[in-house]
């Protein structure tokens, strides 16, 4: 049987949904296929215990995508930034400096939702448009390509024709090999732990990275769990301890996550499963092919840092959208798809040398090493013009 849609979208994560509820939305025939079904309640196996800032652009397009007003009643504001350095010889803070969203803005820097719900409430908002049929449990086998369309082989044996495939699809995308667009990998002998907690001390919508060695452990605001402050925690390290702490008793973890912490929000309860996941630095060298736009995880991989992942995927997608309006008689034409990769490519380049840049800062074990990092984070925030120039690079405003 074979099927016609002007966009298919290869993959159903956080990014595959949103761009089909926001090409759906702007009235876009859309079909998005993955083939695992999303996991869109906390307590279920294989849920998503990490959470993901959604930083000030990204309201946008979730707004496009008619998913913000049902969003933004989970949401936690992140209204400062908080770095810590605790590279001394102990494990407690030497340096601590916060960077205040109202310094460049009315608004806070973004807001926290946790990716679980991100997806129920993407896939109940897929649920609502005529315009989007959403088939989880199948995944894509092929990829044949003219001037005019794209033919993508599906796991039920069926086929798709579609004016533009959109690979939403993974660092191991289907669609971007099936292209032969390489890529460029990087790897750090990382992995990150991700899980939520509860905590004494409120944490005031104040979101925290402490760098000691190893990478980050970065806490962030989310909303009250049974009447104490949450936090979600993404906790960078060497990839054999983080194994060994993925698989520690309850009460052993604890202890060690609350020292990492350096109890600033004092004792740390784990209230969610443990996802381990490696860390690595991925780009392709094009973010488009003939018929074929990468975005997201197929097109660029970050380490965890400054909540940049998802945020430039969902610049990805608003920068797509943004062309196929403005011309939908050329969707996913040669110089539709050229003019993404123009818009996107140095902004990612740039976005990848940096997030590598500061996950090595944070991997640093030499005390020369970890003062210089001190004495970096001190300098960069006493000089307000650069200050206030990064946070809005950050935000990707400038």
């Amino acid at each position: 049987m074979t099927y016609d849609c002007d966009i298919l979208i290869s993959g159903g994560g956080i990014a595959g949904l949103t761009a089909a509820a926001a090409f759906g939305t702007a009235g876009f025939d859309v079909i998005c296929v993955d083939p695992t079904p999303p996991v869109t309640t906390r307590d279920a196996e294989g849920a998503d215990m990490r959470s993901t800032a959604m930083l000030q652009p990204a309201r946008r397009v979730l707004e496009e995508a008619g998913v913000w007003e049902t969003l933004a009643p989970h949401a936690a504001p992140l209204q400062i930034m908080r770095i810590v350095d605790a590279g001394g010889a102990d494990a407690e803070p030497r340096v601590s400096r916060e960077f205040n969203a109202a310094d460049i803005s009315d608004a806070p820097f973004g807001w926290n939702f946790p990716n679980w719900l991100l997806r129920r409430e993407l896939v109940a908002r897929l649920n609502a448009l005529d315009t989007v049929a959403f088939r989880p449990g199948t995944g894509t086998t092929s990829l044949f390509t003219r001037t005019a369309e794209a033919r993508v082989g599906l796991t039920d044996g069926s086929r798709l024709t579609a004016r533009l495939v959109i690979a939403a699809d993974g660092r191991d995308s289907p669609m971007r090999m099936a292209a032969g667009i390489p890529v460029t990998t990087r790897r750090y002998g990382q992995k990150a732990l991700a899980f939520a907690v509860t905590h004494p001390i409120p944490h005031d919508n104040v979101s925290t990275e402490i760098h000691r060695t190893g990478g980050p452990f970065t806490l962030v605001p989310l909303p009250d769990h049974e009447g104490l402050p949450c936090s979600a925690i993404v906790w960078m390290d060497d990839g054999p301890a983080q194994l060994t702490r993925s698989q520690m008793p309850v009460a052993d973890f604890e202890h060690e996550m609350s020292e990492r912490s350096c109890h600033l929000l004092g004792p740390l309860t784990l209230i969610t499963p443990r996802n381990l996941w490696p860390i690595i630095s991925q780009h392709a060298a094009r973010l488009n092919g003939e018929r074929l736009a990468l975005i997201a995880e197929a097109a660029h991989v970050l380490p965890p840092i400054g909540a940049q992942g998802l945020n430039m995927s969902l610049t990805d997608i608003a920068t797509l959208l943004d062309l196929a309006q403005a011309r939908p008689d050329r969707l996913g034409d040669a110089d539709m798809l050229d003019a993404y990769h123009n818009v996107r490519h140095n902004d990612i380049q740039l976005r990848v040398r940096g997030i590598d840049l500061l996950n090595r800062a944070s991997q640093a074990n030499a005390p020369l090493l970890r003062d210089a990092r001190a004495a970096g984070l001190d300098a960069l925030y006493s000089f307000a013009p650069l200050r206030k120039m990064l946070m809005q690079m950050g935000l990707g405003v400038r």
